[in-house]
């Protein structure tokens, strides 16, 4: 049964950073593949895809966040991180963590449909 547990939210002034964890259990990054993923919901707006990994790691980014914020692995941890620098109050949300079934994929997906597991977000607020 795989779980997202996401951490490290919270407030922050404008052009400040926030560093967001999503431990994973039920997968082990290190053997399995899997394609992996952050998306954010703003309050009163439909949650949006934010960046993403394929299987072989290769990330893609929303044109909104591109070169502002960073997806990673840390295979040591079981842990998908997103660094999130140069924070904007259009930043603040609740963000979500994401991971696909098991599976070799080249895309990275970038819709909610590609992704069967989801944690239960954390929130960041950006002022």
């Amino acid at each position: 049964h795989v779980q997202l547990v996401e951490s490290g939210g919270g407030s922050v002034q404008t052009g400040g950073s926030l560093k967001l964890s999503c431990e994973v259990s039920g997968y082990n990054l290190s053997t399995d593949s899997m394609a992996m993923g952050w998306f954010r919901q703003a309050q009163g707006k439909e949650r949006e895809w934010v960046a993403s990994m394929n299987s072989y790691d290769v990330p893609k980014y929303a044109d909104y966040v591109a070169g502002r914020f960073t997806i990673s692995k840390d295979n040591a941890k079981n842990t998908l991180n997103l660094q999130l620098a140069s924070l904007e109050p259009e930043d603040s949300g609740i963000y979500y963590c994401a991971a696909s079934a098991r599976g070799y994929f080249t895309y990275a997906f970038t819709t909610e449909n590609g992704f069967a597991y989801w944690g239960h977000g954390t929130q960041v607020t950006v002022s």
